[in-house]
């Protein structure tokens, strides 16, 4: 990604700042080394593929559900620590933008997979859960794609999908084979996460709406 000096992004996704100062000192280790943003924009969906697999291996290796949360969280992480550097390197760029926010959508769809296939739930409840997942996204973008401010809010956002996903591992792990009204934890889980992107869906579109009625 060639440096383009004088771009700025025109929306930045709102980082609690407790764990922005997590990546504080990893910021500072990536200027000195000259680590690309690019790198750990790849790094991001690696982290999502260990999860997934972690996730796809838990029914036979139960301990698995402990440990792939963690590798869920460390997605994020590297998906925050991407933008930080591309914006204290200035390096931005048009083409930065898409690759901080494809891999996260690769991510979404990696991670729903390997819950789906865990052995643990109904699959297609765990599909959906991606379809949901993407789709969120998508429609954050709507904004930013006409002209006005992309959309973050909403119960469902990124993070929040991930601690839902840890919630519903531990339970799963330290509750053993709980079922109720014949669905397990994590179709409950994916179920809660379908509900929440379909809420956090319509309070974009309705901020969207609003947005292009006060600019039109």
């Amino acid at each position: 990604m060639a440096a383009m000096s004088g771009y700025e992004p025109t929306s930045r996704r709102p980082i609690a700042s407790l764990f922005r100062r997590t990546a504080g000192t990893a910021t500072r280790f990536c200027l000195r080394y000259g680590i690309h943003p690019d790198v750990i924009s790849y790094l991001s969906i690696v982290a999502a593929l260990i999860a997934a697999i972690c996730f796809w291996k838990s029914g036979g290796t139960r301990w698995l559900l402990l440990i792939a949360p963690l590798f869920c969280y460390l997605r994020l992480w590297f998906n925050m620590l991407d933008g930080m550097v591309a914006f204290a390197a200035r390096n931005a760029s048009r083409r930065g933008e898409i690759l901080n926010d494809l891999p996260d959508r690769v991510s979404d769809v990696v991670i729903f997979a390997g819950v789906a296939h865990s052995g643990l739930m109904n699959p297609l409840i765990g599909y959906w859960a991606a379809i949901f997942a993407v789709l969120t996204a998508y429609v954050g973008l709507f904004g930013q794609a006409l002209g006005v401010q992309r959309q973050f809010g909403g119960l469902m956002s990124k993070p929040w999908r991930m601690v839902a996903l840890h919630c519903g591992a531990w339970l799963t792990f330290f509750l053993a084979q709980q079922s109720f009204a014949t669905l397990t934890i994590l179709d409950w889980t994916c179920l809660v996460v379908i509900g929440g992107c379909i809420e956090t869906i319509v309070v974009r579109l309705k901020h969207i709406t609003a947005a292009l009625q006060d600019k039109g």
